[in-house]
């Protein structure tokens, strides 16, 4: 039945729309409701969470001043004699956020292009579901495999630079690393077959091997969705908590060496909050301080994110 079209002209009667018609667009309008408010809610979230960060730790700066949160390198706020540098633990997470990043990134962009380019269909078939079944092993199943398998038997016998305790930010980095590499691989993966088979056809015939058309076509039209999934490991390695409690152990130290054990932003929150505190105690007020710092750091690496994907972002049609 055709759809009748309402009259737009001033003293005219128009027509009611059919049935259908009726139901289409209340179908439409019920859908577009319902997307709006699930945006709504992302964003109404987020607000509820700088919210309920902000309050505790600005009670927290008016009783510990800046100089002394951003100027000292001594982490103890939970002793009797609190000190409340934070370095040891930005020092502590970006250690093994570089690690987890050197291991995941590389590993996962040449995996990427192995299943996107090389691999034929059997093995992409097998390969790309094992590693999804790898990112949904728990991630305490990984902090003890870093805590009596990787550290024991990897990194202290293997370790060049001094003796290596129980707990090492070196293990606890590299098994980080292989929990992003599937989030990596398959993000990447996505990316390069997203770019369009006649920039790969037209590289083969120009005469590029198969590597200089990975190299040279492929990943620089994919680069924008590179970029977005090394971006999101980076987030994933800094929030990470059981891993590193587990595989570094809980006792802050300001250094660079991977071979000592550390203590990150996250794993202090989830340390601090089991609820041993006070609520109101200055100790309490810790966690949230450290969670605002945590926060700014994923905000400005995704604002990063946001300009570099935009910067090389590629339109096809």
């Amino acid at each position: 039945m055709a759809a009748t079209v309402l009259s737009t002209r001033p003293g005219e009667r128009g027509l009611a729309p059919s049935p259908g018609l009726r139901r289409r667009l209340l179908v439409e309008r019920t859908v577009v409701g319902s997307l709006f408010a699930t945006a709504l809610l992302s964003v109404g979230v987020t607000v509820a969470i700088v919210v309920s960060l902000l309050r505790p730790a600005l009670e927290f700066f008016g009783e510990v001043p800046l100089s002394d949160f951003f100027g000292g390198t001594t982490w103890s706020p939970l002793f009797a004699d609190p000190q409340f540098g934070v370095w040891p633990l930005v020092t502590g997470t970006f250690l093994i956020m570089a690690t987890a990043v050197l291991v995941a990134v590389p590993c996962g962009l040449a995996a990427a292009i192995y299943l996107s380019e090389y691999a034929r269909p059997r093995v992409r078939a097998v390969v790309k579901p094992v590693l999804e079944i790898l990112a949904g092993i728990p991630t305490v199943v990984f902090g003890f495999f870093a805590l009596f398998f990787v550290n024991p038997e990897i990194v202290q016998r293997f370790w060049p630079f001094g003796e290596v305790g129980t707990f090492s930010a070196l293990a606890a980095g590299l098994v980080v690393g292989i929990m992003i590499l599937p989030t990596m691989t398959s993000l990447s993966e996505d990316a390069m077959a997203a770019v369009p088979g006649t920039l790969r056809d037209g590289a083969l015939a120009l005469g590029a091997s198969r590597r200089e058309a990975a190299s040279k076509v492929i990943v620089p039209a994919a680069l924008s969705g590179i970029v977005a999934a090394t971006v999101l490991a980076f987030s994933r390695a800094i929030g990470e908590t059981t891993i590193v409690l587990l595989a570094a152990g809980s006792n802050p130290r300001f250094t660079f060496n991977p071979g000592e054990g550390v203590q990150t932003l996250a794993s202090f929150i989830g340390f601090a909050g089991i609820g041993d505190q006070p609520t109101g105690s200055t100790g309490y007020k810790t966690i949230f301080a450290v969670g605002t710092v945590l926060f700014v750091i994923t905000f400005v690496l995704n604002l990063v994110s946001i300009r570099v994907v935009q910067r090389f972002r590629e339109e096809y049609e």
